[in-house]
């Protein structure tokens, strides 16, 4: 399989081009075993992705991985990461993020996600002036 089509990579480079929380483009994933990655960017050399990274250890963070290594990766059973072809993020990187470190992984879980904006949400929202003494 195809890890990265040329309209992903495309929009990953764009976003690696340009500031700002992206939505993930890619979800890669371990068939056999528990890794999980989203990925939002990827530089203009095309091998180092940035996104949320989740190695199946219950700390998820947000990191670079070099599509080289990932793509070389051999599994047992002959099988390889593969892409999640019906991955659809409605949330940018900043929001899986979040909810990955409640969770101890990554989720698509509507629900938590959108706990997850609100929380994020909150916490960015300017304090009021009149709470000042």
């Amino acid at each position: 399989m195809q890890l990265l089509t040329q309209e992903i990579r495309v929009r990953l480079i764009a976003n690696g081009l340009n500031t700002g929380d992206h939505i993930p483009v890619l979800k890669l994933f371990n068939p056999f075993g528990a890794a999980t990655w989203l990925f939002s960017e990827l530089d203009e050399e095309g091998d180092i992705l940035f996104g949320l990274c989740d190695l199946g250890f219950g700390c998820p963070e947000l990191g670079s991985a070099s599509l080289a290594e990932i793509i070389a990766v051999e599994l047992p059973l002959g099988l390889k990461i593969e892409r999640d072809l019906h991955f659809e993020a409605h949330f940018p990187l900043s929001v899986y993020a979040h909810a990955a470190r409640t969770f101890g992984r990554i989720t698509e879980n509507t629900a938590r996600l959108k706990a997850a904006a609100e929380a994020l949400a909150q916490s960015r929202s300017p304090m009021p002036f009149s709470d000042l003494p």
